[in-house]
């Protein structure tokens, strides 16, 4: 495998050493495109049909706005509009809410406000045939453009209440006006059955420090649409922040975000130098996992969790975040993603950083 090193002592393998050894013939798992619809003209509804019948489905949508605004997103399975579906949600780390015995299951129902910019989410469903069908929704709204304008965010479950079939057809609707052209959703499968070599996630960048740090790079990645994105960040014995920034703009007030620690109130931060902090500053190893809508001439949309170590041992609970950020940038696609400390630490040794990524 060759081999190069980078800026902070990263080791990084080649884009060809990751193809060769990455899904084996006979692999088995991993998440595999089972629909994909594409608005080619505006509709309050995405809907992805004749799906394969697989254990558990992770779902993209990528709206590209509305034409009059919306104040509502919902989910709708095998076109059940009957009383079917329940779900219960937070907008922006506030008062849970809930919706019983409805046509949909909201995404995002309790936002009173209305809005024609992009928003993006990624949800899961499990899908065993004899059981409710239970959803995961995580979702990010830009809001208005620019850095000035902190985006907001939802967190929702959802069921429906059919044990009779598995789902078969996936529906975003939007309860007030279309979709704009271009959105659309992707719905990808997984079982543990499944045996292939066509994974959707496509390894763009696998960074491990050899020694300690204050800088973990993917390097130049492929621009993809869509991005996965995880760090393992361990600390040297002294306090470490992380901050995400990309392509190298890290001065210019260009990042907004929304988060909350441990479940506290929300704190946003708008035209910032980065998206900050991911983890409130400890001497503990943190783990971060977030998802990137990546379009050229769009404000690139992020949602993000963070868990942190806290003191070590079973007397001590795990610390959290919660964040969704954007770049403003509408002109290119990220093609490099780092996170910076800058606490009084460094990133340890066999510190990590994991970029997957697919259109």
């Amino acid at each position: 495998m060759t081999v190069t090193y980078h800026a902070g002592r990263r080791i990084q393998g080649l884009d060809a050493d990751r193809t060769a050894t990455q899904f084996p013939s006979g692999s088995v798992g991993g998440w595999v495109e089972l629909g994909r619809t594409t608005l080619g003209s505006g509709s309050a509804t995405i809907s992805v049909g004749s799906l394969s019948d697989k254990r558990y489905y992770m779902v993209l949508t990528n709206s590209l706005g509305h034409s009059t605004g919306t104040n509502a997103h919902s989910w709708q399975l095998n076109s059940d509009t009957g009383s079917n579906y329940s779900n219960r949600a937070s907008e922006n780390g506030g008062t849970e809410g809930t919706h019983t015995s409805n046509s949909k299951a909201y995404i995002d129902g309790f936002d009173t406000s209305t809005d024609t910019n992009p928003t993006f989410n990624v949800a899961y469903f499990a899908n065993l045939s004899a059981k409710e069908k239970l959803i995961q929704t995580q979702f990010v709204r830009q809001l208005t453009a620019g850095a000035t304008t902190a985006p907001t965010r939802t967190e929702s479950v959802g069921k429906h209440a059919q044990t009779s079939n598995p789902i078969s057809t996936i529906t975003a609707n939007s309860d007030s006006g279309n979709y704009n052209t271009g959105s659309e959703v992707v719905v990808l499968g997984w079982d543990p059955a499944d045996t292939h070599t066509n994974n959707f996630w496509e390894e763009l960048a696998s960074v491990e420090l050899g020694s300690a740090g204050d800088n973990l790079s993917s390097g130049t990645i492929t621009a993809k649409k869509y991005l996965w994105v995880q760090a393992y960040c361990k600390d040297n014995g002294s306090a470490i922040y992380s901050r995400l920034s990309f392509n190298n703009d890290a001065a210019s007030g260009n990042y907004a975000f929304r988060r909350s620690f441990d479940g506290s109130a929300d704190a946003t931060g708008t035209s910032q130098n980065n998206i900050a902090d991911l983890l409130a500053s400890a001497t503990y190893p943190h783990f971060v996992n977030m998802f990137i809508i990546n379009n050229s001439s769009n404000e690139k949309l992020v949602i993000g969790h963070t868990v942190g170590q806290n003191t070590a041992g079973a007397g001590n609970a795990p610390l959290r975040t919660e964040f969704v950020a954007k770049w403003v940038n509408t002109s290119n696609q990220i093609t490099e993603i780092d996170l910076d400390n800058t606490g009084a630490g460094s990133y340890d040794t066999n510190s990590k950083l994991k970029v997957w990524g697919a259109d």
